[in-house]
């Protein structure tokens, strides 16, 4: 480097009210640093929080400049400890004049007294920004503390996480599978297990209590997927039961005895089904609507007969079509026969543009997250054709996805980190060729939030403005629920 440069770049530095010496290299390593988290080669959403990070090489400290490719570092960072903190009005100014370019993160450490520079680090920023919110269930991973959990939600633009429920507030009860209409919190849905139990279903600001379960149905609502006109949220109806294995990889097992199709009409309070869907010689689960709400996915399984090993029961792809104004289900047909591989299909989403869908591939089952083979698939709708999503996946659980809504991102749920706890993956998606870039873990404040949080994120789920609504889903709660009648 030029000795100009460097006196130009200090005068700028002081000039812009830092006090910090930049430090010239003095030897060059063609090799890129090693960081935690690894934001290497991805690309960010132009909207996202500083990717704050940890420098795994040695050295008695360190610098780190960060610039839009082929221009001066906007921002220079210095560290004695290996944490780097990005300044993040600088970091959001970066991006918006990035947004479509590349930016550089430059590293440098100081070896033995000499300043020792590594390759550049270079990702991509991409114009779209992802939906600035993500709302998770925090709870251990294991199966006997779930006394303790609560909802809550993320400012991705930001590190600001606030709850939204919180168990502690109603006797320690459960609370699952919270979901939401396209990405929007005005139509929202949550289970509580327990004394108090029922359904939670919120929209256009009133919440209500239900047990959408009619008298007579073999099983309790349970997995949900909201009709894109928020008039009906189809659920699959499960009999769901833990195993436990005294030996092997998968200590735990987790498995459907049972399971139906019905879809609740929220405004008439009654839910509707077919006998296509809904009897002992099939399990039906993980439903998800088209984009036009013509056509309702969903995983298929042989039913459950006694003494059947767990690792017999596979699930293939179906859809069956829907009349929104009849409320009616007719014409189911398979869509991907993953039992003539021996495999099994689980959490269909479909892309909001209908173009493409998304599902979870593992050796057997519907319980995913337990399973280290799980990996991404990708399926074009318009041919059929199926690929597993190699950019996107891991050597561990690659399991709960989301869109965004503009399609441009996905949230994926896995436990590539350490194989215990479920991490939120961010990754772009290019809906032009059907190609994912390489996943990176949610930015927190702190480097090290993940070498200590104990805590694992289940069903992340992206919304385009924040749930405002916590205050009364918790008067609900306390509510009695009022049950469903049947068609």
């Amino acid at each position: 480097m030029h000795r100009r440069y460097q006196i130009l770049l200090c005068g700028l530095l002081l000039l812009l009210g830092g006090c910090v010496r930049y430090h010239a290299p003095e030897g060059e390593v063609a090799h890129c640093p090693q960081i935690f988290p690894d934001y290497t080669d991805v690309t960010f959403p132009v909207n996202i929080a500083p990717p704050n990070f940890r420098i795994e090489e040695d050295g008695e400290a360190f610098q780190v400049e960060i610039g839009q490719v082929g221009t001066d570092a906007a921002i220079v960072v210095q560290a004695d400890d290996r944490i780097v903190r990005i300044p993040e009005k600088k970091w959001k100014q970066l991006l918006g004049e990035s947004a479509g370019r590349g930016v550089y993160l430059r590293v440098s450490a100081r070896q033995d007294g000499r300043w020792i520079r590594y390759a550049d680090i270079c990702d991509s920023v991409s114009p779209h920004p992802i939906d600035p919110y993500l709302v998770y269930r925090l709870l251990y991973p294991g199966y006997e503390l779930w006394n303790e959990m609560g909802i809550y939600q993320r400012d991705l633009t930001s590190y600001e996480e606030e709850p939204i429920v919180e168990n502690r507030d109603f006797d320690k009860q459960c609370v699952n599978c919270h979901s939401f209409n396209r990405n929007n919190p005005d139509h929202a849905m949550l289970h509580v297990r327990g004394p108090q139990g029922g359904t939670l279903i919120e929209r256009d600001g009133n919440v209500k209590k239900v047990n959408p379960t009619p008298e007579g149905f073999a099983h309790g609502a349970t997995y949900p997927a909201w009709h894109p006109s928020g008039r009906y949220i189809a659920f699959s109806a499960n009999e769901v039961q833990q195993f436990f294995h005294a030996a092997g990889q998968k200590a735990i097992e987790v498995s459907d005895l049972g399971a139906d199709l019905m879809v609740y009409d929220v405004e008439r309070n009654v839910s509707l089904t077919d006998s296509t869907v809904c009897g002992t010689d099939f399990m039906e689960t993980f439903p998800e609507w088209s984009p036009d709400g013509k056509e309702l996915y969903f995983c298929r399984a042989k039913g459950w007969q006694q003494g059947m090993p767990l690792d017999s029961v596979h699930y293939d792809l179906w859809r069956i079509s829907f009349d929104g104004a009849e409320g009616r289900l007719y014409n189911p047909e398979c869509v991907y026969e993953a039992s003539a591989e021996q495999r099994s299909v689980t959490l269909p989403r479909v892309s909001p543009d209908g173009n493409y869908l998304i599902f979870t591939l593992s050796d057997y089952g519907a319980f995913a997250i337990w399973h280290p083979e799980s990996d991404l698939y990708l399926m074009e709708l318009s041919t059929g054709r199926v690929r597993r999503l190699d950019e996107a996946n891991s050597t561990d659980v690659d399991s709960y996805h989301v869109w965004s809504s503009s399609g441009h991102w996905l949230v994926v749920s896995s436990k590539r980190l350490d194989g215990l706890w479920a991490h939120p993956y961010i990754v772009a998606f290019d809906p032009l060729v059907g190609c994912a870039g390489k996943p990176f873990l949610l930015p927190q404040k702190s480097p090290a939030f993940y070498d200590t949080f104990t805590l694992t994120f289940n069903r992340p789920e992206l919304l385009t403005t924040p749930v405002r609504s916590g205050k009364k889903w918790l008067h609900a709660i306390g509510q009695p629920a009022t049950r469903a009648g049947g068609l």
